[in-house]
């Protein structure tokens, strides 16, 4: 009597060089990630109406900040923006217009963004008005 023997191939996957493969894409993502450079140009505004704003934080290309006029860096622009709210007139319905230049890095205006919802007042971004020459 003959024993048959079964050749059973194993339908198993290998998931370890898998997993390394994506942990190595991880780590070069989460590297690459912080390299990027977001420069946002403003939106353009048909629009004639200018929002209220008793808080203008300008912010330039070449990294000068000034806070209601005055002259601010980015170490004290948090401060300077605080007492600024607290000096105003308006403290209950303050609003701090964000004035940036054309090219200033996107994490800067973000920056103004999150330290103006931090003292729980409204931000808004100035927009360029809209010319002939963007309507063709």
């Amino acid at each position: 009597m003959g024993v048959k023997r079964r050749n059973k191939l194993s339908a198993e996957f290998n998931m370890s060089s898998l997993t390394d493969i994506i942990f190595l894409l991880l780590i070069f993502f989460m590297l690459t990630s912080n390299m990027v450079q977001i420069t946002v140009d403003l939106p353009k505004s048909e629009s004639k109406t200018v929002a209220p704003s008793d808080l203008p934080v300008m912010l330039t290309i070449d990294g000068k900040i000034s806070v209601v006029g005055k002259a601010s860096s980015k170490e004290s622009m948090e401060r300077d923006i605080a007492t600024a709210v607290r000096n105003s007139n308006n403290k209950d319905n303050a609003t701090v217009m964000i004035v940036s230049e054309v090219g200033v890095p996107w994490k800067d205006v973000h920056q103004v963004m999150k330290i103006a919802s931090g003292l729980k007042v409204k931000a808004i971004i100035a927009t360029a008005p809209t010319t002939q020459k963007d309507k063709s």
